[in-house]
């Protein structure tokens, strides 16, 4: 098969869905956050990789090299600011390397990790999306034409959520050392701004700030872990 053969079977982009024939690849321990993608590169036309961690993005890579790397600054293995840098070093390189969080300060830390851009989270606009991606490819790569994106909003399977919360239990149940703590408490906080749940969100936020302050934190503990059980226990619609 020659070149021109492979050309010919590529997906070409659309008005609709200017990212077919691309591959995402999500780094994302979120399921809500994973699903919400899931659901915007379905809008764009772009195949989905979901990794967890930065050990399963890593296999990823050996494998095959998306169009697209979109990497969560929080993971439970340490931070994606890890993995852009060396994505962004590697020969040959991802075509859009862009970071992603639900935290203010992370942009700067994923811009100086060499990303070329990034994603604040909830990421919800099929339009918004499509142009961070679009605008970082190179020419070449960029579809030609007018563009007919939605604005309506993506929404995320309630049931990840769910998910979300049980892992979080999970870690909690355990009586995790003070890394896992401070892992579940930037996870929820994630997770909550993605869903919009500003309860989790403060609790999240309250226990992390008692964490990093060095305050005893069995009051704030308690208060996540009886927040996340009613998630799971379906008492709390997001």
């Amino acid at each position: 098969m020659t070149d021109s053969d492979v050309q010919t079977y590529l997906p070409r982009p659309t008005a609709t869905r200017p990212l077919l024939g691309m591959t995402v690849l999500v780094v994302e321990d979120s399921r809500f956050a994973s699903d919400a993608m899931r659901l915007l590169c379905l809008r764009s036309g772009a195949r989905i990789r979901r990794a967890d961690c930065l050990f399963s993005a890593r296999r990823h890579l050996n494998v095959y090299r998306p169009t697209v790397a979109i990497i969560d600054l929080g993971l439970p293995d340490g931070c994606g600011a890890e993995l852009i840098s060396e994505m962004v070093s590697a020969a040959p390189r991802v075509g859009v390397i862009l970071g992603t969080s639900g935290d203010s300060f992370a942009e700067d830390v994923a811009l100086a990790a060499g990303a070329d851009g990034f994603l604040a989270k909830p990421v919800e606009s099929v339009l918004r999306f499509q142009s961070e991606i679009i605008s970082h490819l190179p020419p070449d790569r960029r579809p030609a034409g007018v563009r007919m994106a939605t604005e309506e909003p993506v929404c995320p399977d309630p049931m990840a959520y769910r998910d979300d919360m049980a892992l979080a239990a999970d870690v909690l149940d355990k009586d995790g050392d003070a890394q896992s703590l401070d892992y579940v408490a930037q996870f929820l906080r994630g997770v909550a701004v993605s869903a919009g749940d500003i309860a989790l969100q403060r609790a999240a936020e309250e226990l992390a700030e008692a964490r990093s302050e060095g305050r005893a934190a069995t009051g704030d503990i308690a208060r996540v872990m009886g927040l996340v059980q009613e998630r799971l226990e379906d008492r709390v619609a997001i």
